[in-house]
């Protein structure tokens, strides 16, 4: 491992349940909001420590305009109560954006420039759609052959991946309906209780007659996106939706989603310093680029360079959270890396559980600090693909 000037101790970790977008539950819940209430929570989870210690907030976030724009993380922290004297700041690096969070985080503690930061994701795409309000792709971009990729959508560059790796409709259609059932098995047995915050949602219904305003409240405690009614029959009656003759649809594709996550990362100072129990520890961040048109199989770039930085091999690593964007760049990297299947999103993936972008990457981390510690694990690993060409892979040990 490359040598640093200290260790970064995740003492807390939290996600918000994932909603379907644009008509889930937290379809008029405002993401500045939201992530205020999961760093709340967060903060909640290291009681002792003395807020004012806490450098910076960094969180991601994928289309960080509109609802989630003017630096989301400053106002998000201001929001949520902490001291003016704790920074905020937004970074994108697509779906890999919460993740980056976490690794930037970790790094300002492991080079001694920082003892205590807020690591995080928040993304609405019930409030902010997947390419933004305006999006305007440079004419650069089609100039030459080698960049249009740049400007391929996601789902066609699922179907490159499918192609080029021989991932049939057939495979997809299983990955997915196994997503499906390892996410409700999971939910059943109670396994996201400790890595979730439930949220109360406030609904409000106008009574056109008496002019009134009804309030209705209840509270969110698990991912809305799985469902018990998914079958192989099901999913094989959907048609492809971004070629003609494509293998990518919606059910073998990740959800639209709205979601959070955050995580408190500290150095060994202030553990001593506030007597905190490190649940785990952040070892390793890896990014490597890929073609954008197959941007898909990034993360098996990012994975091997990852375990490289950490001295560790693939076999080490006991839990891996690797993004299901799509069912068919999911299967290529498992395939050309040969991952062990029964440790790859052994409680379903995106597909599933939704994918909130710059979110994904925190939220993903927080079930691994607490699926390591509850199943007695060493090693997990948060891992995806990345738009425009890229793959990023974290490692995280269990303390």
């Amino acid at each position: 491992m490359s040598k640093q000037l200290q260790d970064a101790y995740i003492v807390a970790a939290t996600r918000a349940p994932i909603g379907k977008a644009p008509k889930g539950s937290y379809k008029n819940t405002r993401p500045d909001d939201l992530l205020a209430t999961i760093l709340k929570s967060m903060l909640a989870q290291a009681p002792g420590i003395d807020p004012s210690v806490i450098e910076d907030a960094i969180i991601g976030c994928a289309i960080p305009e509109a609802q989630q724009g003017l630096n989301v993380a400053r106002i998000g922290a201001l929001l949520s109560g902490l001291p003016n004297t704790v920074g905020g700041v937004t970074v994108n690096r697509f779906c890999a954006s919460g993740l980056t969070a976490l690794a930037m985080a970790a790094d300002r503690i492991r080079v001694g420039e920082a003892d205590a930061m807020i690591a995080g994701g928040i993304e609405s795409m019930s409030m902010v759609p997947m390419m933004g309000n305006t999006p305007s792709l440079s004419p650069s971009i089609f100039e030459r052959d080698e960049n249009v990729g740049i400007a391929y959508g996601m789902g066609l560059t699922a179907e490159k991946v499918a192609q080029q790796w021989g991932v049939t409709r057939d495979a997809q259609d299983a990955f997915a309906l196994a997503s499906h059932e390892k996410a409700i098995k999971a939910q059943q047995a109670g396994e996201f209780t400790d890595e979730i915050t439930p949220i109360e949602i406030v609904e409000r219904f106008p009574n056109l007659a008496t002019g009134d305003v009804s309030i209705k409240t209840r509270t969110l405690s698990l991912d809305e996106g799985p469902r018990p009614d998914t079958s192989i029959e099901g999913l094989g009656k959907l048609r492809p939706v971004f070629a003609n003759k494509g293998s990518v649809t919606a059910g073998n594709s990740s959800q639209t989603s709205d979601g959070a996550g955050a995580l408190l990362v500290v150095s060994e100072k202030i553990l001593k310093q506030f007597n905190l129990t490190p649940l785990a520890r952040f070892v390793s961040f890896a990014v490597r680029g890929v073609p954008p048109e197959i941007m898909g199989i990034g993360p098996k770039e990012a994975i091997p360079a990852a375990l490289r930085a950490a001295g560790l091999r693939q076999q080490d690593m006991d839990w891996i959270e690797l993004n299901e964007a799509f069912a068919a760049q999911a299967l290529a990297v498992i395939k050309d890396l040969s991952l062990d299947t029964s440790k790859v999103n052994p409680m379903g993936g995106a597909i599933a559980l939704g994918h909130p972008l710059g979110a994904t990457g925190a939220i993903r981390a927080a079930t691994v600090v607490h699926a390591l510690r509850r199943h007695n694990l060493k090693y997990g690993m948060v891992t995806m693909c990345v738009g425009t060409g890229m793959g990023a892979a974290g490692i995280i040990e269990r303390m």
